[in-house]
């Protein structure tokens, strides 16, 4: 029987270790029409897992890890196969932005953008790129950039990328809101958006190595504020009916999750509790909630349903408004 994935999050290590897994691969193809698109959901809707897996399935250096996707539906489609590990890709997460100042949320940056310069040290020593390339990167790695070069990191990183592997890149940025959402309640809210701004305007907008951007979210901050002039961008949100079903469990997902953990005659029950979502005109569950509930049930002799999914995050900004 496969282990239950609570709180697992790597696409890698669910599929390596045998853990159940819901399979949401044909979101490759649906953001394969997109050149920057932001998916907003709830809290632990599988968001980050999800960018887990378009990083192993874009990123140049993981062809080793091709086979993670075979027998899952995406393999099926000969055409976006072909894309399978062709692009280097910037892979970011935002969600440790929650320092109390914004000098500490731009350290905090400084570091990540230091650990992709770790990722392609290759870069260092390319044959394609000039020696002003390299002593940027360099910078960027020792963090001992100026303000305007770390806004345009992701740019200049990414057209370093572009000249080394010749082929554009792939950036996927998850929990873009979270460093947003901490300024607002520490009081730093319009210099992090004037910095955000910066940083997405030019890796996003300007960015002619760019292949596609992805950002997932759970708020969907104010198009104007951060993603000003972004005439190729979209917005899919739980009121959209595109990618409807790719963040969450529908109804088939939950019930044959419960069959294959002999947990059928519990379908109603479960319903009841965990049903609570329509995203476009598509019902959704919770997935967070319905795998506590199969650990539960497997795991004690107690298959009443009862409430995982509240206080697993902050509310401060509930709170506030």
């Amino acid at each position: 029987m496969k282990r239950v994935p609570v709180g697992v999050e790597d696409f890698k290590r669910l599929i390596d270790e045998d853990y159940y897994y819901v399979d949401k691969s044909m979101l490759i193809k649906e953001v394969m029409q997109e050149v920057v698109v932001l998916y907003t959901r709830p809290r632990r809707f599988g968001k980050t897992l999800n960018m887990s897996m378009l990083n192993y399935f874009y990123n140049i250096k993981e062809k080793e890890n091709a086979y993670l996707f075979h027998g899952l539906e995406i393999s099926k489609d000969t055409d976006v196969m072909q894309h399978q590990n062709k692009y280097p890709v910037i892979f970011l997460s935002l969600k440790d932005m929650r320092k109390d100042t914004f000098e500490r949320q731009v350290e905090k940056f400084e570091s990540m953008v230091s650990k992709i310069i770790e990722q392609y040290a290759e870069l260092l020593n390319s044959s394609q790129l000039d020696v002003y390339d390299k002593n940027m990167l360099l910078a960027y790695r020792k963090r001992e950039s100026s303000r305007n070069d770390i806004e345009d990191a992701l740019l200049n990183i990414s057209q370093c990328l572009e000249k080394h592997y010749k082929e554009k890149v792939v950036i996927l940025i998850d929990e873009y809101d979270v460093p947003l959402q901490h300024a607002y309640l520490q009081g730093y809210y319009a210099e992090m958006v004037n910095f955000i701004r910066n940083v997405f305007s030019a890796a996003l907008k300007t960015n002619f190595a760019l292949r596609q951007g992805i950002l997932t979210g759970c708020l969907r901050i104010a198009k104007e504020s951060i993603f000003t002039g972004m005439n190729n961008f979209s917005v899919y949100g739980i009121t959209e009916e595109i990618s409807t079903s790719q963040f969450g469990f529908t109804p088939n997902d939950v019930h044959e999750i419960l069959s294959y953990y002999d947990l059928l005659a519990y379908e109603n029950e479960v319903k009841n509790w965990y049903d609570g979502y329509l995203f476009g005109k598509q019902e959704m569950y919770n997935p967070w909630s319905i795998i506590h509930y199969v650990k539960k049930a497997i795991q004690t002799s107690d298959q009443t349903p009862v409430s995982f999914w509240a206080n697993t995050s902050g509310n401060d900004i509930v709170m506030r408004y």
